[in-house]
């Protein structure tokens, strides 16, 4: 029996979250809890926003055998030049890695969160700019631990059809992207496909 297991284990590793900051590390401790999520989210996968950081989560990650699910702002690498360099070295790098799955937003995560309460298919420039359109439907929205660390604002994310809402969206943005348009963007909705097929 325990040999099977580890052989299931093998196979179907568990998701592993790696972000860039405390805003993706909470939101996604909330969603394991609420959502009942099969994946794992340790703070030493999470802290400095730089891609370089990033890839060497994933490198440990993947050596263990593990699978990472890299989530990060893209505004960044719009920025900073040498940024945007290391971001598409690490994307080439994993390119056809099955164990990596990309899920950035430009210009962040906020991004969406936002589109759990609206259609924005404008190009936000910044976090911030995104930032004042949630705080229409959650007035105490704030990117400081302390309101991050209070489940309630992903419980609002998750209500009625809202996270359905923001998958379709967000593929709508997608199709927009691939066309060429100027416009911001979530792949998000990637790693929570992946986590409701799985929990």
């Amino acid at each position: 029996m325990a040999r099977k297991q580890a052989q299931k284990q093998l196979k179907d590793p568990t998701p592993i979250i790696v972000g860039a900051g405390i805003t993706e590390q909470w939101y996604f401790k909330h969603l394991q809890t609420l959502r009942k999520y099969r994946v794992k989210i340790r703070p030493r996968y999470f802290g400095r926003e730089n891609a370089f950081e990033l890839d060497k989560r994933v490198d440990i990650i993947l050596k263990d055998e593990g699978f990472a699910i890299v989530v990060f702002d893209a505004d960044v690498s719009l920025r900073n030049d040498k940024e945007r360099q290391m971001v598409e070295r690490m994307k080439n790098k994993y390119a056809n890695n099955k164990g990596v799955l990309f899920c950035d937003s430009l210009p962040s995560i906020e991004y969406w969160f936002l589109l759990h309460y609206k259609e924005a298919g404008r190009l936000f420039k910044t976090s911030n700019e995104v930032v004042e359109e949630i705080k229409e439907y959650n007035s105490q929205f704030d990117k400081s631990e302390k309101f991050l660390k209070n489940d309630s604002w992903v419980r609002q994310l998750c209500e009625g059809e809202r996270l359905k809402q923001a998958i379709e969206r967000c593929k709508q943005q997608e199709d927009k992207v691939n066309r060429g348009e100027s416009v911001s963007y979530s792949k998000v909705y990637k790693a929570i496909e992946l986590l409701e097929k799985n929990r």
